[in-house]
């Protein structure tokens, strides 16, 4: 498969966003230490949470989330269902419900 065919695209990106994803668990475990530190520890890290970078990187790791998610379910449909000649159609499918869940999100935090 050469690097410019869609499923090399939706392996990249399913590699990518699961590295990010590894990535972001010690802010979450930090954020999980400020509940049990105390309510203010709490209330302080939430007040941080306001800043529209940090509403920014909250949508972008949904959209990580739904990319992940989606790249998986592609990677299990070549595995029970074998090698289709459709499937950069998978690969356009997992890429837009990647993309509906963030506008979804978006629209509802907004």
């Amino acid at each position: 498969m050469s690097r410019n065919h869609p499923a090399y695209l939706g392996f990249v990106v399913h590699r990518v966003s699961g590295v990010l994803l590894a990535l972001f668990l010690p802010l979450h475990f930090f954020a999980l230490s400020q509940a049990i530190s105390g309510a203010a520890a709490l209330d302080s890290f939430l007040a941080w949470t306001a800043n529209p970078l940090v509403k920014f990187a909250e949508w972008a790791l949904v959209v990580l989330l739904a990319a992940h998610l989606a790249g998986g379910l592609r990677v299990m449909a070549l595995e029970f269902l074998g090698w289709r000649a459709s499937q950069k159609n998978l690969v356009a499918v997992s890429a837009g419900f990647a993309l509906l869940v963030g506008l979804v999100f978006a629209l509802n935090v907004g």
